[in-house]
């Protein structure tokens, strides 16, 4: 987790250890939603937060006029508290647009 965000780690790299003690952990990282690169800088003796992510595919059963989603995963569970993302701007619109013509993954 970088500022608050979970992320992907793309490099990490140590500084020396400096006259106060500790050395300096330099990590950069991607956001796992939005792609955006993030960089943070800790002392190697502190701990940090790890994101516990899991990924689950889920079919898209319906669209209502609101935006609200029916979807269904694998085991036949149903989620009816998704609504259509509201960023990126295009994309809930990419989404009835493929929804439309019979796509539902």
């Amino acid at each position: 987790m970088i500022k608050g965000k979970p992320c992907k780690v793309i490099s990490i790299s140590v500084s020396k250890t400096g006259k106060h003690g500790h050395a300096k952990c330099n990590f950069l990282a991607q956001d796992i939603f939005t792609g955006k690169k993030l960089e943070d800088m800790v002392p190697s003796s502190h701990g940090t937060t790890i994101p516990v992510v899991k990924r689950s595919d889920w079919e898209i059963i319906d669209i209502e006029e609101d935006g609200q989603l029916t979807l269904m995963d694998e085991g036949g569970e149903q989620k009816i508290d998704v609504k259509l993302p509201t960023f990126p701007e295009e994309m809930a619109d990419e989404i009835r647009e493929a929804w439309n013509e019979g796509e539902n993954t």
